[in-house]
């Protein structure tokens, strides 16, 4: 069987990302009404730099935009909050953990769904900690 076994495509890990946020909790959801999922391969160049990563595999999720509780209805349009997941870094991390590819992407989904609630990568270390 595993002669034949191929990794997961841009468009079956959207599925599979797409899969797992229908099942987040209904006011999780609806609090992330407008934002866009997203699935490429890697990071852009101008997000490597951004976020100073030394490889293209560091990032395996990006969110892009304004957190929640940073808005103000006075804003100006602006562009929707994104969330992305790079394939080739998730796919790498995968291959070297005893993680089920399906849990490392609703991680990396929930991880950026968290920022998008306003929360810091050393809030959500904190939470995860305390959850465990």
């Amino acid at each position: 069987m595993w002669t034949t076994a191929k990794a997961p495509s841009l468009a079956e890990i959207e599925a599979m990302a797409d899969a797992i946020f229908r099942r987040l909790p209904t006011g999780f959801r609806d609090l992330c009404e407008g934002v866009i999922i997203r699935v490429d391969d890697f990071p852009t160049e101008e997000v490597l730099d951004e976020m100073q990563a030394e490889s293209e595999f560091d990032l395996l999720g990006l969110f892009q935009g304004v957190g929640l509780p940073f808005r103000s209805h006075d804003d100006i349009a602006r562009l929707p909050n994104m969330i992305w997941l790079y394939r080739r870094p998730i796919l790498d991390y995968w291959a070297e953990h005893e993680e089920t590819l399906g849990r490392i992407v609703r991680h990396v989904l929930i991880h950026e769904i968290g920022h998008h609630f306003g929360l810091s990568d050393d809030d959500m270390a904190a939470i995860e900690a305390a959850a465990d």
